[in-house]
């Protein structure tokens, strides 16, 4: 029996782990401003505004896919 996963599940979680990278990344820019307006109030910076776009998951994505496929 064969344990590999389908192309299609490979697919599935490259797309999951570059969602949760951006994500990841984007959460960390608040937390940057969190800090620094918590640090300095007289100089309180915006919050910026991100979102998670299905482009930059499909980028980062095929990014990583990149990356798989030299160390074969």
């Amino acid at each position: 029996m064969a344990t590999g996963k389908s192309g299609f599940e490979i697919r599935a979680d490259l797309l999951n782990q570059a969602q949760s990278l951006i994500e990841s990344n984007i959460q960390r820019e608040y937390d940057a401003v969190y800090l620094h307006n918590d640090n300095h109030p007289d100089n309180k910076k915006g919050f910026p505004e991100r979102q998670v776009l299905v482009g930059d998951v499909i980028q980062v994505a095929k990014q990583f896919n990149e990356f798989v496929k030299e160390q074969e």
